[in-house]
């Protein structure tokens, strides 16, 4: 007798049953029976279309595992679409209709096929809160397929499950009412269409609409500065000038012209003068779809045509790189490829390490964990995977900190091995040397970061950080308003950063201020608010403050405040320390 052999990995479950099954079998059982089978025909079809495999269809039960979250929801909204087509004519009570779950998660596999463990048991659990013919997600599945799938989320909120030790965020998935997108084969021709492992995005020549000289050379200038900033972004294949510009002047048929440069997208705009303004529009492309994803108009005083061209190429760069992020989930949904389970792992990890708790500090670990196992040579995983270890390591999340940190560097060096010119990899490094406080170190691949993407929004952020930490908060401010700017969806902890930066200049209103707009405030965040209103002469409130902080289930602590507090400038830690003494939080 052979041996059994199990693994561990991440998952999408999903798992469904008939809706009032018994009742069923007693009013007409054969016609249930004959019933029953036709929908496992339909099960086993959506079900392999979309790369998933069954596990398990005994009794009224369906069990299936699949390597991505998108293809587990694309089926389960096929086969409740094709179902519900099907029994249409029949009476109400006689409809077959089902429910089903999905989560993703860890399974325990075995050599055989069948899987076991936590992953299992939550989507049988969410199958249990779905609708009849309805779909029940956890937030890890909602998380990873949002905007690439052609549905909306309703959530349900946090749900206490049968069985299981934690509760679950549940959301009820609502599928619009047009088809849901075929899956089509990769592209084979084009070589950039290879590298499926990113969106390829080509940047047309802006068409000059104004009749004049000067605002040609305007309209160029503007088209290759967008082509160099985009081509800074790692995660995008941006066509060079050369080919961009060959097309100059030239109509261009958007399929044809997708098909000879290989790419998925085209950006494509206009600039026309009028006057002492200029009006510049600038819309992104799905060439596949010939569907446009995006499109914006700038209007400017035309005083200085090269500010205004540095101006709107930094507000274009900055909004299109999210776009084509958001459009590839779409296309990823639609197209099956290699990579597209590793790409989807990080995509959905980064967003979960964004929420900064503990719980989506471990899901999103595991996800980056499996895109790297999936894609070894998968440098942004391995950065982001640091980044994730790194934001655990910050917040404590570990029983033994100084085991975590040659981990982190290990996957540091790595993604440098990997690529030296993704700049979350020197982003990472920078944040890193500023906890050891090795400041030369910090600030030199901050600069790299900052070079190799001034636009991005993580790292304009962190630029602010590092100056309020090193002695010039004012324009730390600034930098970190600057993200805020280039990303209005930027996580809640960059008020928080904020609010440092306008302490560490003395700006004590202004720092209570943007620190205030944390909605669930830590221990170390109410400190610093104390601090600020011990400053500002408020003493009661700041020692309600203070109370607050000590009170908290994680309480303050002074001997870990201490340790995380990186100035370069001995005065400016002390004066953190004196203030936090006004507010009653003694060394």
């Amino acid at each position: 007798m052979g041996e059994t052999t199990t693994r561990q990995r991440l998952a999408a479950i999903l798992a469904a049953d008939v809706s009032g099954y018994s009742r069923l079998m007693a009013c007409d059982e054969p016609g249930t029976v004959t019933a029953l089978d036709a929908a496992r025909e339909v099960f086993m079809r959506h079900i392999q279309e979309q790369q998933g495999r069954v596990i398990d269809m005994a009794g009224d039960s369906v069990l299936a595992v699949f390597e991505t979250a998108a293809g587990a929801v694309g089926a389960s909204i096929a086969v409740q679409r094709e179902i519900a087509e099907r029994t249409a004519g029949q009476a109400e009570d006689c409809r077959m209709r089902f429910r089903i779950g999905i989560h993703l998660g860890d399974v325990i596999e075995k050599s055989d096929g069948t899987v076991y463990g936590d992953g299992v048991n939550t989507a049988a659990r969410l199958e249990a809160l779905a609708d009849a013919g309805g779909v029940c997600v956890s937030d890890a599945v909602e998380c990873a397929v949002r905007h690439r799938v052609a549905a909306t989320f309703e959530d349900l909120g946090e749900k206490s499950l049968k069985n299981l030790l934690r509760p679950v965020h549940a959301y009820r998935l609502c599928p619009a009412t047009a088809p849901m997108p075929t899956p089509s084969p990769p592209a084979a021709a084009a070589s950039a269409r290879e590298r499926v492992d990113k969106p390829t995005i080509a940047v047309l020549p802006l068409n000059n609409m104004s009749g004049e000289a000067e605002q040609e050379f305007f309209a160029d200038g503007i088209t290759e500065d967008i082509i160099t900033e985009l081509s800074r972004f790692r995660e995008l294949f941006v066509i060079s000038r050369n080919s961009s510009f060959k097309y100059k002047g030239r109509p261009v048929e958007v399929s044809k012209f997708a098909k000879e440069l290989g790419v998925q997208y085209l950006v494509e705009g206009s600039v026309r003068k009028a006057g002492n303004r200029v009006r510049i529009t600038v819309q992104l492309i799905d060439a596949e779809t010939d569907r446009h994803v995006w499109a914006e108009r700038y209007d400017r005083d035309l005083a200085d045509i090269f500010a205004i061209q540095d101006e709107v190429t930094s507000a274009i760069v900055a909004t299109l790189p999210g776009r084509i992020e958001a459009a590839s989930r779409d296309r990823a949904a639609r197209t099956t490829t290699d990579n597209l389970a590793a790409y989807e792992c990080v995509l959905a990890g980064k967003r979960l390490h964004h929420r900064s708790n503990r719980a989506d500090n471990e899901r999103a670990l595991a996800l980056l964990e499996r895109a790297i196992a999936l894609d070894p040579s998968y440098a942004h995983a391995h950065a982001w995977k640091a980044c994730t270890l790194g934001q655990r390591w910050g917040y404590h999340w570990c029983e033994d900190r100084k085991a975590l940190e040659p981990l982190i560097l290990a996957e540091l060096e790595a993604a440098l091995a990997l690529d030296d010119n993704d700049s979350d990899v020197h982003r990472i490094l920078a944040a890193i040397n500023l906890v050891y406080e090795d400041f030369d170190k910090c600030l030199y691949h901050q600069q790299r970061a900052l070079s190799l993407n001034p636009n991005d929004d993580l790292v304009v952020v962190q630029q602010g950080e590092i100056l309020a930490w090193t002695g010039r908060p004012e324009e730390g401010a600034d930098w970190i308003q600057k993200a805020m700017r280039l990303n209005p969806y930027h996580p809640e902890r960059f008020w928080a950063h904020l609010g440092r930066a306008r302490f560490v200049a003395r700006s004590y209103v202004d720092a209570a201020t943007a620190l205030r707009r944390i909605g669930a405030p830590d221990a170390s965040l109410l400190a610093l608010i104390a601090a600020c209103e011990a400053r500002l002469g408020n003493r009661a409130a700041a020692e309600a403050l203070a109370r607050d902080a000590l009170a908290c289930a994680a309480p303050f602590s002074m001997a870990e405040y201490r340790a995380s507090l990186h100035y370069r400038d001995a005065a400016d830690r002390q004066h953190h320390l004196d203030s936090l003494a006004l507010a009653g939080l003694k060394q």
